[in-house]
């Protein structure tokens, strides 16, 4: 579910505090050895492996070894020693990731091939068949494999973010609601379009659209907050938000 250029353009600062971010979990998992921040990590690892694992796919590794790499990558990601000179003030965590990925890949893939497959311990549990049908769906572009990067990660936050909106409605009671709304997200509605909803949901049209301004306001919020998780700094939402846009749009 994507959204237009100028919603995305024109979310507003929400004044967000910077207080628990995928930085500060990887910091504390830099500085802590228990078994909470271990856990918070490989939970944040989990939530973004996908566009890692396609990234791998795309610089040339069969489904096999893409699935042994992430692995891989993920267990050394981990381990505290990997994270040592992590410095939150040196970027973005998306381009902390891709860039300790191709670090990996480029330093480490001899390695990883050496060890046998199932051989060691796996570090994270992953949907790993999931995953490969859905690369296979992907459609075949020329664009760099860090490029696609940028894009996969920006189609999972969206994700992630009309996840958690969907979660408020549901609390609200409103889950038909949402599920019928959810398609304005992305798309302008046609002629008649909020007349027919409203027959659907008992309203009127004119409610229809007044639901659907609000249900874009919402999701502009949840897309913000979960830009606002990747960066350090609240200075860099609004770029980052827009390097995203241009990703998904090539």
């Amino acid at each position: 579910m994507t959204a237009s250029r100028h919603e995305w353009s024109s979310i507003p600062a929400n004044g967000q505090a910077f207080t628990t971010t995928h930085w500060s979990v990887v910091l504390s998992a830099k500085n802590d050895s228990s078994d909470s921040a271990r856990d918070a990590l490989e939970q944040l690892c989990k939530s973004y492996w996908y566009p890692l694992y396609a990234h791998v796919r795309r610089r040339g590794r069969s489904a096999e070894d893409a699935q042994d790499l992430t692995q891989e990558f993920f267990a050394r990601l981990l381990e505290k020693h990997y994270l040592a000179d992590v410095d939150r003030a040196k970027g973005r965590f998306r381009s902390f990731l891709l860039a300790s990925l191709n670090h990996f890949l480029a330093n480490e893939w001899d390695k990883a091939r050496a060890a046998k497959r199932g051989g060691g311990q796996i570090a994270i549990s992953l949907d790993e068949v999931s995953a490969e049908n859905r690369f296979r769906l992907e459609p075949i572009v020329e664009d760099s494999p860090e490029s696609i990067f940028d894009q996969q990660w920006a189609l999972e936050l969206l994700e992630r973010a009309l996840s958690r909106l969907r979660a408020e409605y549901v609390a609200a009671g409103k889950a038909g609601e949402f599920e019928r709304l959810k398609r304005f997200l992305g798309h302008a509605p046609a002629d008649g379009d909020y007349t027919e909803m409203a027959g659907e949901l008992e309203m009127t049209a004119a409610a229809v659209a007044v639901s659907v301004h609000r249900m874009r306001h919402r999701y502009r919020d949840r897309i913000r907050a979960e830009v606002t998780q990747t960066v350090s700094d609240a200075g860099e939402v609004d770029g980052e938000m827009r390097h995203l846009f241009a990703a998904l749009n090539g």
